[in-house]
């Protein structure tokens, strides 16, 4: 599988796990800005997914 591939696979898997981060464990209070908003979580955890899954250089 190829490098741009992989990062597209990673980045959804990843935008898929900020989600659920966001969903089910969250922040109620909205004191910690990574997980009490979904569009920077999914954004986030997406680009975290495709760097890693990209290789990581």
């Amino acid at each position: 599988m190829n490098v741009i591939l992989r990062a597209i696979v990673g980045g959804f898997g990843g935008a898929l796990l900020g989600y659920a981060l966001y969903r089910f464990v969250g922040c109620r209070t909205g004191a910690c800005p990574l997980q009490s908003n979904p569009w920077i979580a999914t954004i986030l955890w997406g680009a975290l997914g495709a760097w890693v899954a990209a290789g990581g250089r």
